[in-house]
């Protein structure tokens, strides 16, 4: 799909989803959110790559995911978090792929509704949900230090395990 044929059909769509080197910024997805006027709230999540870890000096974080995979597991995550919070009326998924220097954004995420309590809540759903179910792969490196890590969210961990443990006890 061309870059304009994307950006026509999220126009008619209640997502605007997004993995690519360049990520929106807070102010697109806030205008794509904020604009269904019959909603009186906007929540975001902005997650930043931190200078610091176990105290090693953090350098960048290297992001890898195949993008039709992980927009498509987005898409269901937003499919997901309507059902559960259903006067979500817009939401916005971004993550980037590639290096994420200190003090940049890797994910942001952007939520609207009539109210405050459903934008907050489905907000934190989106971001524990997207750590556990989006196939994305974080690489954190360090300063000073040859030693590079590949870091497993522990909810991806868990979310795997989650869905063993359902897929078992269906099939019993």
């Amino acid at each position: 799909m061309s870059p304009s044929s994307k950006e026509s059909s999220q126009a008619n769509s209640p997502f605007f989803i997004r993995v690519s080197e360049q990520i929106p910024s807070l102010e697109e997805c806030y205008l794509f959110v904020g604009a269904d006027s019959s909603c009186g709230a906007v929540a975001t999540f902005i997650g930043i790559t931190r200078d610091n870890f176990k105290g090693k000096t953090v350098k960048k974080l290297s992001y890898e995911g195949y993008i039709p995979m992980a927009e498509k597991e987005l898409q269901k995550l937003c499919l997901d978090a309507t059902t559960k919070y259903p006067s979500a009326k817009r939401i916005a998924a971004v993550h980037i792929l590639g290096d994420c220097s200190v003090g940049s954004a890797s994910v942001i995420l952007a939520v609207s509704s009539p109210h405050r309590k459903e934008s907050i809540q489905c907000v934190e759903y989106l971001i524990d949900e997207l750590k556990a179910r989006i196939p994305i792969w974080k690489l954190e490196v360090y300063e000073g230090d040859d030693e590079s890590v590949w870091k497993e969210n522990i909810e991806w961990h868990e979310g795997k395990q989650r869905r063993v443990m359902v897929k078992t006890s269906t099939e019993s």
